[in-house]
């Protein structure tokens, strides 16, 4: 890495983050659906999250030649892709409109999305300040 994380990028990543992850949840809370059910999503929601954050690290640390075993690294693409499917499932059996399933699924995304970035600009930067 020669260059630091331009501050467009990380407030980009923190913004897409941010509008995932609170959009998600204004939509649950003002979901008329049991608590239990809201409960699945944001679970979904919270490992989702985790399982991004966790291939992200092992997929750098593995293109930096830090040891991954292969245990860990398939089990970081089965939580990613397992968040995933879960969600599917939820919102194909749910009793929602299609927009709002729409909705969840495309915050659902962004807030994956925005945690994957917010991981790489941090590490990027960290990586740069070491440099220095």
């Amino acid at each position: 890495m020669t260059q630091k994380t331009s501050n467009a990028f990380v407030a980009a990543s923190w913004v897409a983050l941010g509008a995932g992850m609170v959009g998600y949840l204004v939509g649950l809370w003002r979901a008329e659906m049991l608590l239990n059910e809201k409960g699945y999503y944001f679970t979904i929601l919270m490992f989702g999250l985790f399982s991004v954050i966790s291939l992200q690290k092992s997929v750098r640390d593995k293109l930096e030649n830090f040891p991954v075993t292969d245990l860990y690294y398939g089990l970081c693409w089965f939580a990613t892709i397992l968040s995933i499917v879960l969600l599917v499932i939820g919102l194909w059996n749910a009793s929602l409109l299609p927009s709002e399933k729409g909705f969840y699924a495309f915050a659902f995304l962004l807030a994956m999305f925005g945690s994957i970035a917010v991981q790489k600009n941090t590490r990027d930067n960290q990586q740069f300040n070491k440099q220095e």
